[in-house]
């Protein structure tokens, strides 16, 4: 196998999936793998607390880019999950031996290279393992620019830490990476079902999910004491600017994602709602976290901004409502169906 190269990435999932599909010989972008597995996403079930915050999530569920990804280009997988502790470390142990980069997810906190003061409670960080040397794991963390170390004793913990999104020692990786790939099917399939998914779900998810939440801000303005919801409300803006790439993050790697496709299959429709796409995580970024920060900081918990900071998000879901639209409307059905990928099982539990 060629040596691992590492890929400095703008989100920890998508780019620790296009480094590994690079080391099995397929060269993507992170953008065109973020894409492919319908990585964009909004997700708000307010009766879901996180450190007694609500959740709010703008990724997929995670290890979903990494599936979809690879199911829609034919890519064969093996991952896995473990009830014990022991078994986890044992099985990816036996693959860095074997000389083979994992995929794991991780808890952010006990991961000790980075700064004290950027570690938080947070369980769906991915990243790859690269060798072990006694104690030490040699690690590719995508968010990082280049390859890190970390003691035994603080990766097990990050592996099998607790709480919502428990990693408990998830482990993936390509086992068979195809020499050609249907490139134009995977991305027109990722597009259609990406729009359905912002568009026609629960009232908890895509679109919906954002004018549930525009809803709540308004109504914190007026229901809850001002030191409570100048809380909530700088939660919603460490979940979209802090944790992972965040809310306006997303939307812009899914326009270069839009972008590059529509460079690569010659579809203008692709270029054009790039640009919009483009002009959400404006307003998510220069509009919405910028009037959010001024109530922060002036610490004005006036009803009134509040109403601004949820008119703002209403906003924002009425133009991705638009451009999913656009997408769903005009993006070409695939030429055929994707492969299903076969998933090879590892020692421990099956997901």
């Amino acid at each position: 196998m060629p040596e691992f190269r590492h890929l400095h990435s703008a989100h920890c999932e998508s780019g620790a999936t296009a480094a590994l599909l690079r080391h099995g010989g397929l060269e993507l972008s992170e953008a065109m793998v973020f894409g492919i597995g319908s990585g964009i996403f909004f997700f708000y079930p307010p009766f879901v607390r996180v450190v007694g915050m609500p959740l709010i999530s703008f990724r997929s569920y995670p290890g979903r880019i990494f599936s979809l990804a690879c199911k829609r280009l034919g890519v064969t997988i093996a991952r896995k999950r473990f009830w014990t502790q022991a078994r986890g470390v044992a099985a990816l142990d036996e693959l860095l031996d074997r000389e083979v980069p994992v995929g794991i997810q991780t808890n952010m906190f006990w991961l000790t290279y980075f700064p004290r003061e950027f570690r938080s409670q947070f369980n769906a960080h991915n990243l790859i393992a690269l060798r072990r040397e006694g104690d030490v794991y040699h690690l590719s963390d995508p968010v990082l620019q280049d390859p890190v170390q970390l003691h035994s004793t603080a990766l097990e913990r990050a592996r099998f830490a607790k709480g919502v999104l428990a990693p408990r020692g998830a482990l993936y990786y390509p086992s068979h990476v195809p020499s050609e790939v249907d490139l134009p099917a995977a991305i027109k399939l990722a597009v259609r079902h990406t729009a359905d998914l912002m568009l026609k779900r629960a009232p908890i998810v895509g679109v919906r999910g954002i004018r549930r939440l525009a809803g709540h801000v308004r109504g914190w303005g007026r229901k809850v004491e001002p030191e409570r919801r100048l809380l909530l409300l700088g939660h919603v803006i460490r979940m979209q600017e802090e944790v992972g790439t965040g809310g306006a993050g997303f939307r812009y790697l899914y326009a270069a994602f839009l972008q590059e496709a529509g460079e690569l299959l010659g579809w203008k429709p692709y270029s054009e709602a790039s640009a919009r796409m483009t002009a959400v995580g404006d307003t998510w970024r220069a509009e919405f976290a910028k009037i959010c920060g001024r109530i922060i900081k002036g610490r004005n918990a006036d009803a009134e901004n509040f109403d601004a900071a949820a008119d703002t998000l209403l906003d924002c879901a009425r133009q991705e409502e638009e451009v999913f639209r656009f997408l769903f409307e005009t993006s070409p059905s695939p030429r055929i169906a994707s492969p299903t990928p076969q998933t090879r099982c590892l020692s421990g539990m099956e997901t």
